[in-house]
């Protein structure tokens, strides 16, 4: 075939018009434009699926008298959040209560130049499903810029407070506290919340020393 916009019907082998919806000859339904309908459909549905990774993720806002503060077209996105703010994302409203120090007990003690910080979460699920929040991977911590774990000794701390892991059932609520041992002269500690395994974005609190 020279021409590039022929085709051969599969019925009967004449030479028909790819764009052919039947064979002239002998009636037969051309399938020829099959294949690029599947390549469009799956294009389609990788589209959809990168959006729902990426762009439609709603990035963190700021809750003010339980209404969510959606008015940032004209200033500047808020990124970073602090003590007592209330925080959405993805239907999960978390609030840094307290960022406190201690320098340990009798028996309990962080190494020389350390203190204990203990940070105080609470979390609602105003989402439809139930979730998991654990302090290993749920949450990213920086002190003055450096990566550091969580510290189970500074877990030891926390009074009577639930440590910050465990499922939180659709419409609950989850207070705990995650604890950390830093240098004494730390100036900055970031903590970054993930709502959950799919989402890309992520919730920044901030408390300065």
């Amino acid at each position: 075939m020279a021409n590039s916009s022929m085709t051969l019907c599969k019925a009967c082998g004449s030479e028909i018009p790819k764009a052919a919806k039947f064979c002239p000859t002998c009636g037969a339904k051309n399938k020829s434009n099959k294949p690029i309908l599947g390549i469009l459909i799956i294009a389609v549905c990788v589209v959809v699926i990168i959006a729902a990774f990426s762009g439609g993720d709603d990035g963190p806002k700021k809750v003010v008298n339980d209404i969510t503060d959606k008015t940032g077209t004209e200033q500047a996105v808020q990124t970073k959040f602090g003590v007592g703010d209330r925080v959405e994302l993805k239907n999960i409203v978390v609030t840094l209560k307290s960022v406190t120090e201690s320098k340990g007990s009798k028996y309990i003690k962080p190494n020389d130049g350390n203190v204990f910080v203990l940070c105080e979460f609470d979390i609602e699920n105003n989402s439809s499903e139930d979730i998991y929040v654990s302090s290993m991977l749920s949450f990213q911590t920086y002190y003055d810029g450096y990566t550091t774990p969580i510290s189970f000794t500074a877990l030891l701390e926390k009074g009577g407070k639930n440590q910050l892991d465990g499922a939180v059932a659709a419409g609950k609520k989850f207070n705990g506290v995650i604890g950390y041992e830093i240098p004494k002269d730390w100036k900055e500690l970031e903590i970054n919340f993930k709502p959950d395994f799919w989402t890309v974005k992520d919730i920044t609190f901030i408390a300065n020393h």
